[in-house]
């Protein structure tokens, strides 16, 4: 991923206090044409807040008169890029400070004349903390528009938990209240939308996973031809977290196994080691098991706590009598992103959402070799 000032820099700042001079010369941008020293210590969120706040100071008065140098400016063919967001972001600042339905109505009709430049994903946001139910209905009205960008920004603007974006309580607690936008986008002729959809479904995993297996089984019983990976990238940390009923509507019910293992190659390690493990599973019953073969690697964490991590294994079709083995050698070497401290350990096997066995074993620290 691009460092913060490869994305809003000191060449980002300058362009949008060119293109803004362009469509208002009388106006004091000094705060705006000052921004572009400033940024270096800020995270991207944060340059992008500077420079809204720097176009805000700049350009005072209604929105009216706000809306009309942006529309202008935006004339420019160098109005494109990263320069939109903080752009974008005083656009729903001035609109929501007015309070009226015209600013409010409008400012949203900017954001999507704007979202084809760089995404308004992240200024719609303050539209739907301020009234979520009048924001959503104009994102629905969005997803019939020719535009790809703008069926997107419908889709991905009011995501439960938009990368980089402000929360909207509002929405977490309403969970399902996005849910209409996506029926009406899943079959879309976009990939760039349905992508929208898949992640945006899968958001509701954390919270309200009912509602994440409830818009697939829906979606299954009307599919085109891009349904069934749509659900299946939907669907991907329900599935992790092994729910029955996502694994079901994949074709991946409950089966009748015998399941011998997980076996462990030695009962104690320590950190920075590795761990492998062995397993059979058995068809027992009168028809071929499709299954989704997982493990879940159960640590213990620093306030002493265990917490499972899901692993992907395998996925096959046992036929009847037939029985498949699996081996995997995990590693415990600390990584940037992962930490692990000496304690009780375990190894449990999951097939379609069911455990089928668990082993225990002792990770210990250098100092205890």
């Amino acid at each position: 991923m691009p460092f913060a000032d490869e994305l809003i820099g000191p060449d980002t700042a300058r362009a949008l206090y060119r293109t803004v001079r362009t469509a208002a010369p009388s106006a004091d941008l000094s705060s705006l044409d000052a921004a572009s020293g400033l940024l270096g210590p800020l995270a991207l969120r944060a340059r992008a807040d500077l420079l809204r706040d720097a176009l805000l100071t700049g350009l005072p008065g209604n929105y009216v008169h706000f809306a009309g140098i942006i529309r202008r400016a935006a004339t420019d063919p160098d109005f494109q890029g990263w320069l939109v967001w903080p752009v974008t972001s005083a656009v729903a600042a001035k609109a929501v400070e007015e309070n009226t339905t015209t600013a409010f109505d409008d400012g949203m009709s900017l954001l999507a004349e704007l979202t084809g430049r760089l995404s308004s994903e992240f200024a719609i946001r303050t539209f739907l903390r301020a009234d979520l139910d009048r924001a959503l209905a104009i994102a629905l009205d969005w997803t019939q528009s020719p535009d790809e960008h703008v069926r997107r920004l419908a889709s991905e603007g009011t995501r439960p938990y938009l990368p980089w974006a402000v929360r909207v309580p509002e929405i977490l607690a309403r969970p399902g209240s996005t849910v209409p936008i996506l029926d009406r986008l899943y079959r879309d002729d976009s990939d760039y939308v349905r992508r929208s959809v898949a992640n945006h479904l899968n958001d509701f995993s954390r919270d309200v996973p009912d509602v994440v297996v409830g818009a697939a089984a829906r979606w299954l019983d009307d599919p085109d031809a891009n349904t069934g990976r749509l659900v299946r990238q939907a669907l991907r940390t329900v599935i992790k977290k092994g729910n029955i009923d996502a694994l079901a509507l994949l074709g991946f019910a409950p089966a009748e196994l015998a399941v011998t293992g997980p076996a462990l190659d030695v009962p104690k390690l320590l950190i920075g080691g590795s761990l492998e493990f062995t397993a059979s599973i058995r068809n027992l019953g009168l028809e071929p098991a499709q299954v989704v073969i997982d493990y879940i690697v159960h640590h213990t964490k620093a306030n002493g706590r265990m917490t499972g991590k899901t692993f992907k294994l395998r996925t096959t079709t046992i036929a009847p009598g037939e029985s498949v083995d699996v081996r995997r050698r995990h590693s415990f070497k600390a990584l940037t992103t992962r930490k692990y401290y000496p304690g009780p350990h375990a190894i449990e096997l999951q097939i379609n959402g069911v455990s089928y066995g668990r082993a225990d074993f002792e990770l210990g620290s250098e100092q205890q070799r």
